[in-house]
C-alpha cells in the first residue's frame, strides 16, 4: 500500500510539473506573439522564426538543451520592443540616426525584462546577441565571430530571412532568390558563414512551406517543437 501511495504521489508531482512547465511555455507564446503584432499585426513572424532557427539548428547538430533555449529566445527575441515609441517603430520609411540608436536600445530592454526570470536565462543568448555582426560593428556589446552565442547566430539567419521574405510597414517581400542572394552577401561579415551554408539548402523549403501557412497551422508545428524539446525532464 505504501508502495502504491508512493508511485501515486510521484505521478501526481509530474503532473504538477507537467502543468508548470506549459503554463510557463503558454506564457512565452502568448507574450511574444503580443510584442510582433505591434510592428508586423501578427504574431505568425514569432512562430516562423521559431521553426526556421529550430531547423537550422537540428542541421547543425546543437543538443536538446540548446535547441530548448533557442526556442524560448526565438519567441522573445523582440520582447524589448515594447519600450520602442510607436512612431519610430512603426515608421514607414528609413530611421535617422537619432531614431535608430532608440531603435538599438531595444535589446537591453529586452536584456533587462527577460533577465528577471531565472527559467528564461538560457533565453538571454538570443535576446542579447540577435543584432551582433559575425565580422563586428553589431550590437549591443560588438561581438564578433564565435563570441556571439551561437544560438544567437543561428536566429540572427532565421530572423532576417523572414523579415526579407515578409511584407512590412515599409517593404513589400523580397522573393525567394533575392533574400538567399542577401544572405549570401552577408555571410562572413554580418552572418556566420558556415551557418549560412547549411542554411541555404533548408532555406527552398522552408519558404515553400511556411510563409503563406496560416498562425493556426503555424502554431500547431511549434507545438509539436514544444513536445519535442520540452517533454519529460526539459
Amino acid at each position: 500500500m505504501l508502495a502504491v501511495n508512493v508511485e501515486a504521489r510521484k505521478f501526481h508531482l509530474e503532473l504538477l510539473v507537467r502543468d508548470l512547465l506549459d503554463a510557463n511555455l503558454n506564457t512565452l507564446e502568448v507574450l511574444g506573439a503580443a510584442i510582433a503584432k505591434r510592428d508586423s499585426d501578427t504574431g505568425s513572424h514569432n512562430y516562423r522564426v521559431t521553426i526556421y532557427s529550430v531547423r537550422l539548428a537540428e542541421t547543425l547538430g546543437l543538443d536538446r538543451k540548446m535547441i530548448g533555449a533557442l526556442i524560448k529566445g526565438a519567441f522573445l527575441h523582440d520582447t524589448g520592443k515594447i519600450a520602442i515609441p510607436d512612431a519610430i517603430l512603426l515608421k514607414p520609411g528609413k530611421l535617422d540616426e537619432a531614431e535608430f540608436t532608440v531603435m538599438m536600445t531595444h535589446v537591453q530592454h529586452g536584456i533587462d525584462i527577460v533577465g528577471r526570470s531565472s527559467w528564461l536565462a538560457d533565453a538571454l543568448d538570443v535576446v542579447g546577441g540577435h543584432h551582433e555582426k559575425w565580422a563586428g560593428g553589431g550590437y549591443p556589446a560588438g561581438l564578433s565571430g564565435e563570441d556571439i552565442p551561437v544560438n544567437a547566430r543561428v536566429f540572427a539567419i532565421a530572423d532576417v530571412f523572414d523579415a526579407l521574405t515578409s511584407e512590412r510597414p515599409y517593404k513589400r517581400p523580397f522573393p525567394l532568390e533575392k533574400s538567399l542572394a542577401i544572405l549570401r552577401e552577408g555571410a562572413g561579415g554580418h552572418f556566420d558563414p558556415l551557418l549560412i551554408d547549411l542554411f541555404e539548402p533548408l532555406a527552398p523549403d522552408l519558404h515553400a512551406r511556411y510563409q503563406a501557412m496560416p498562425e493556426a497551422a503555424l502554431t500547431a508545428e511549434v507545438a509539436e517543437m514544444r513536445a519535442r524539446y520540452f517533454g519529460k525532464g526539459g
